[in-house]
């Protein structure tokens, strides 16, 4: 049975690991002046090296080659998402006196650290303070926030980074030698992107893609886009292009070739993020448009999202300018709006139009015009399939304002249940029904702001605010 590259190319030595020499470096400098430190603690994002490093320095401390199918008495590795609870930390505590049965130190590996009760940090905080001369602790963690100070201050904290592109890409170029087969440049780039600073990530995939690939074309660049779903980097480059150009037609063809390519909504906004933050240097004009794309993934209809986030540009570019003036092309592309004319300068109250909107008696707050959206309907449409949401969303105010409808839960608890994945798909499931399709939906948790707009806002939304009865009210009076 093959092994995974992940683990066949896994560092053995603290020398041989890539990307992290700014805490190997000093570790091996440490270790040669005999200064090794009774507890430390990795900190950094998953697959860096956090785990590894901490295997390494466990052997090295202790003079021992580093095999990783062999396992050694006085290296003692525990999972603290699984192993999180004060009695296996007292358990611990009575271990730690024991002496080692041959290496010189025993050597105590606590992965996702984090993870801990609190009851469990209390209790391992005095072992952690003044531990026996004979015993070292190396924690690990994804997430060092969720650690106490306490336990932060009692340690050697070493900060890993993710890893550059370019050096991803170089170490799977390297494996890819040592096991014979062909990856296309391209395709390492590409992989390296995705692993997004993660040499496991990367290795891992490099090791699928492997498999899949034929063995005279080796691994290509088109082969990566495909098990990835991703849409080929020259569609991409020709959006943008595009998009600058403010072309709808080309953009709507080129939106519709990516869907057939099997490229998600969501996936061809990320890439577009992507090839945006390599050139935004040079062109700094799509700073609008990264801010937009940045809502395609949380909207109901993505692919609707997407298509009027690059659109937007086309309406700018054709809106016409001013009598005698020209508007120059750059307006078009800072602007994500459906319109970037220069304001028309307002004209006298007394012309006919105005004449005859002066004229008109104002409208009560009841008359807004009732939207095609209505919340009451929605609440309904709740109560009848699922009324644990019911009961959240009943003491939620909305506001709508065309585009974006906002929940105003009132507090972090409620919002929280709000944002789980149940809750969310059966709100827009109510949403749907209501023909509410091209909306981003937000929830804020916090009561809503005390603003006169706020009334009219959701007096919309509950359908015009009939059920107020204002004029019934002044008729009393």
């Amino acid at each position: 049975m093959s092994k995974a590259f992940y683990r066949k190319y896994r560092s053995k030595s603290l020398g041989e690991v890539v990307g992290q020499s700014h805490i190997t470096d000093i570790l091996s400098r440490s270790l040669k002046e005999d200064k090794v430190a009774h507890a430390y603690l990795f900190t950094g994002p998953r697959g860096v090296g956090k785990t590894s490093i901490a295997r390494i320095l466990a052997h090295e401390i202790n003079g021992l080659p580093y095999q990783e199918d062999a396992s050694h008495l006085d290296i003692i590795e525990i999972d603290a998402a699984s192993n999180n609870g004060v009695e296996d930390i007292r358990e611990l505590r009575e271990r730690v006196q024991l002496a080692p049965v041959s290496a010189r130190k025993k050597v105590y590996i606590v992965d996702e650290v984090h993870m801990l009760s609190k009851a469990a940090f209390n209790a391992l905080l005095k072992t952690l303070e003044e531990p026996p001369a004979h015993v070292v602790f190396i924690l690990a963690t994804t997430d060092a926030d969720k650690l106490p100070d306490t336990i932060v201050s009692r340690t050697q904290r070493f900060n890993f980074r993710t890893i550059s592109a370019d050096k991803v890409a170089k170490h799977l170029g390297w494996i890819a030698e040592q096991e014979g087969f062909l990856v296309e440049p391209e395709a390492l780039q590409l992989i390296a992107l995705h692993g997004e600073g993660s040499f496991r990530d990367s290795i891992g995939l490099l090791d699928q893609l492997h498999s899949a690939a034929d063995s005279k074309k080796g691994v290509t660049k088109e082969l990566v886009e495909a098990f990835l779903g991703l849409p080929p980097l020259e569609l991409v480059d020709k959006l943008l292009t595009a998009y600058e150009a403010g072309n709808l037609k080309t953009i709507i063809a080129l939106l519709e070739e990516a869907e057939a390519t099997g490229a998600q909504p969501g996936v061809m906004a990320a890439e577009l993020i992507r090839a945006i933050r390599a050139r935004l240097g040079d062109k700094p004009q799509l700073v609008p448009l990264l801010d937009s794309l940045l809502e395609v993934a949380r909207s109901s209809r993505p692919d609707i999202k997407l298509l009027t986030v690059l659109a937007a540009s086309a309406q700018a570019t054709t809106a016409a300018p001013e009598p005698g003036t020209e508007k120059p092309k750059s307006a078009a592309l800072l602007s994500t709006a459906p319109s970037v004319s220069a304001p028309a300068k307002k004209e006298p109250k007394s012309t006919t139009k105005a004449t005859e909107k002066d004229n008109e008696s104002p409208k009560p707050p009841t008359s807004v015009q009732k939207t095609a959206f209505d919340w009451s309907k929605a609440l309904g449409h709740v109560q009848t399939n699922d009324i644990a949401l019911y009961s959240v969303l009943s003491k939620c105010t909305p506001s709508y304002d065309g585009e974006t409808l906002r929940l105003y839960a009132g507090n972090a608890f409620y919002k929280k249940k709000l944002d789980t994945a149940r809750y969310r798909a059966q709100l827009m499931t109510a949403l749907e029904t209501l023909g509410m399709t091209d909306l981003t939906l937000e929830t804020v948790g916090t009561p809503p702001p005390p603003q006169d707009a706020m009334a009219a806002s959701v007096a919309a939304i509950m359908g015009g605010g009939e059920e107020y009865a204002m004029e019934e009210t002044e008729e009393k009076k």
